[in-house]
């Protein structure tokens, strides 16, 4: 059993990880900015369904593939950049109709919570981040570490949800702000697609560590 002191210790630095400006709580803004609260609320429970994936992919060993193999990194890699690079699309065409109108697409629930979801496990630098970052906070002799990761894996989701879910509400009020101005709306969904493409960029780059 992980000690309460290192658990606490664990939960404040995903916390402070969570709150760094990242792509996961920039996707969960610009969503909640452009769709309502309830669209980031949806989003943030999707990554943190990701994150369940990655959590049980570390405390199996399946995620040092992406550590090992520069091809099923790649692949996963170049995966997440074509989605943020459709989502960029779909932003910038948004006001091509209505701008407030783009809503309808992001008020899908399904849709929404699978875009969370397919935001996080189409990055292959999370699972290095989990399989870099878990095994710091565990010790054989408190217990067997695939179970001490799952727990800690869960400790972070938990971290994760009150940390994006608290910029989801926040961002809320934007998008309640953007609904009233078609002009507003209309500069949102060219910030956020720059934002995706950015992400996209970014991905698209990175390397293995």
């Amino acid at each position: 059993m992980i000690p309460a002191e290192t658990a606490a210790l664990f939960f404040l630095a995903s916390a402070a990880l969570a709150l760094a400006p990242g792509p996961d709580n920039l996707f969960v803004l610009t969503q909640s900015a452009l769709h309502g609260r309830g669209a980031g609320l949806l989003v943030t429970i999707g990554l943190c369904t990701g994150l369940l994936v990655h959590t049980a992919a570390v405390s199996l060993g399946v995620a040092v593939i992406f550590q090992t193999s520069a091809l099923a990194f790649n692949l996963l890699k170049a995966a997440g950049a074509i989605y943020l690079l459709y989502l960029a699309w779909q932003a910038f065409n948004a006001d091509a109709t209505r701008p407030g109108d783009a809503g309808h697409v992001g008020m899908n629930f399904r849709r929404l919570y699978f875009r969370g979801v397919i935001m996080n496990l189409t990055n292959p630098k999370v699972a290095i981040f989990f399989l870099a970052f878990l095994p710091q906070f565990t010790d054989p002799m408190h217990g067997a570490i695939s179970l001490q990761m799952l727990l800690l894996g869960g400790i972070f989701i938990v971290a994760t949800l009150l940390i994006f879910g608290s910029i989801a509400w926040f961002a809320g009020f934007l998008g309640h702000w953007l609904k009233s101005s078609d002009r507003a709306q209309a500069v949102m969904n060219r910030i956020a697609g720059s934002i995706f493409a950015g992400l996209a960029l970014r991905l698209a780059i990175s390397e293995r560590q």
